[in-house]
């Protein structure tokens, strides 16, 4: 059970350590990891329970050049979409399928 918060506002500055504190008082339904992710006029938050892969490079927000994911569930055929797909993933994690 993971855990995500976040603020949308024009006013960005300043939102990081809000996040970080609401990380916090959430952190029981993820206390493997926490990330945070701010861009424009978009504040995130997420807390990981790690079930599937534990590295810490599944963590969230999960990020390339152009995108960055966060999101709380789980993709139970993660392993036939990737097969179907031909995705070559990084991890063992079902956020990079959907990524």
């Amino acid at each position: 059970m993971c855990g995500i918060n976040g603020i949308v506002s024009k006013e960005v500055t300043g939102y990081g350590g809000l996040i970080s504190k609401m990380n916090t008082k959430i952190s029981h339904r993820g206390p493997d990891a926490s990330g945070i992710y701010i861009q424009d006029h978009t504040s995130l938050g997420h807390v990981r329970l790690s079930i599937i892969d534990l590295s810490e490079h599944s963590n969230q927000p999960f990020n390339d050049n152009n995108y960055s994911l966060i999101y709380n569930g789980e993709v139970y055929n993660y392993k036939e979409l990737q097969i179907k797909h031909q995705l070559n993933c990084k991890t063992t994690s079902d956020t990079e399928v959907i990524f």
